[in-house]
């Protein structure tokens, strides 16, 4: 069940291009159980009808604190709140909740609420940038106000810069770290996802069929229960929300990258499917078809995996990954004995939507006594989770010992 489920959010639409994409927000804010009450501002009616986050919302649009037979509706919306989210949030927006004035129905509920609230800024680059909005921002997150800054990119008008709303999927990220028990904050946790591409000549690889979402799903999952994630990835993947990206691309360059901040981790997690073999000899162009299939003579990648587990530290937790196809459980678990991993997760690629590729995963989590876990085909999102639940009784036992 999600964090979400049953939570009371009242989400916030104010003036901006960007009002667009809280329509995405609030369904993706529903679809994970939450109860939605939006409110829009009288700009949002701008850019977007009341009618379309109606009919998405939990409850209709709430625009005026005139439009209620309630004398103090928002009073009510800020108490009965689990959490407010200001997804555009403008400058108007930004610096009347900063300096306390309570303009419309939505800046009243902001200063009403004892809730969290996680706002959400959009707005071109030069105003951003601002130092009046700078420092709005600033006084926002002293007084324990979430901020979900802008990405960077294609701005309205066509301009290029940082400013435009941050994607959905990090705004609800956001959301859900407030109600995600911070049972690994404090710690630091080390995830590798995708495949590696092992160059053959400047314009072709040895690859696989890692798709990276699995290992993607663990770093967001870790960095929503409070850990410092560092996420060494072969593919072009949005980062998730709070988490720090290396970009890799063959499998020396990923050892390298881990061995750089493996020592100081506390968990290392490699999800990545790294090749085991390359070419001992790459072509510096393009190989010609009119000359013939080539000889490529290969040579086995380092085993990042086995040199983390001859190096581990104590109190150290590292988990292995095996996608297996046929003796699953007794493959998976020879592997964890020979590496000296602490736990390893195995599943069938060869199942129905399990593995590379898919939105959904089915494993098996072993750890030294045996089989400790099992979870049934799911979302990836469910299956970090649960390696990260394991992984938490396994470090508990390493600070009770």
């Amino acid at each position: 069940m999600s964090v979400l489920h049953g939570r009371r959010i009242v989400l916030g639409v104010s003036g901006g291009i960007a009002a667009y994409k809280a329509v995405e927000v609030c369904r993706r804010l529903v679809d994970a159980g939450a109860h939605v009450q939006p409110i829009m501002t009288a700009g949002a009616a701008h850019f977007i009808g009341e009618t379309t986050l109606s009919a998405l919302a939990s409850e209709p649009v709430r625009s005026s604190l005139w439009d209620s037979s309630e004398a103090i509706p928002h009073t009510r919306l800020g108490q009965g709140a689990d959490a407010v989210v200001v997804a555009p949030a403008t400058a108007r927006v930004l610096a009347a909740y900063a300096h306390g004035l309570s303009t419309d129905l939505l800046t009243n509920v902001l200063i009403a609420t004892r809730a969290p609230v996680i706002v959400c800024p959009a707005m071109h680059t030069e105003m951003w940038e601002h130092p009046a909005v700078q420092a709005n921002v600033e006084l926002l997150r002293s007084r324990g106000v979430v901020v979900v800054e802008p990405d960077e990119g294609r701005l309205a008008g066509g301009d290029v810069g940082k400013g435009r709303l941050a994607a959905p999927d990090r705004i609800v990220a956001a959301v859900e770290t407030l109600f995600t028990i911070q049972d690994l904050r404090g710690r630091r946790v080390v995830v590798t996802a995708g495949g590696t591409r092992e160059p053959i000549d400047a314009v072709r690889v040895i690859a696989n069929r890692s798709s990276g979402k699995q290992g993607y799903a663990l770093a967001a999952a870790a960095a929503a229960r409070g850990a410092e994630v560092t996420l060494i990835s072969t593919v072009d993947r949005p980062a998730p929300l709070g988490v720090r990206v290396v970009a890799v691309e063959t499998a020396a360059q990923m050892q390298q990258a881990v061995h750089q901040v493996a020592s100081s981790a506390d968990v290392v997690i490699m999800a990545a499917a790294v090749a085991d073999f390359r070419p001992v000899a790459v072509a510096v162009n393009k190989l010609k078809k009119d000359q013939g299939p080539p000889q490529i003579v290969l040579e086995a990648t380092p085993d990042i995996l086995a040199g983390l587990g001859a190096s581990k530290r104590s109190g150290q937790v590292l988990v292995g990954f095996a996608a297996e196809t046929d003796d699953v459980v007794a493959n998976a678990a020879d592997k964890l004995r020979r590496k000296n991993l602490d736990l390893i997760v195995a599943n069938d690629v060869g199942a129905d939507g399990v593995g590379f590729a898919h939105d959904t995963n089915a494993v098996t989590i072993i750890g030294a006594q045996g089989v400790l876990a099992e979870v049934p085909l799911s979302d990836k999102g469910r299956v970090a989770t649960a390696v990260l639940d394991t992984v938490t009784a396994v470090l508990n036992r390493h600070a009770a010992s």
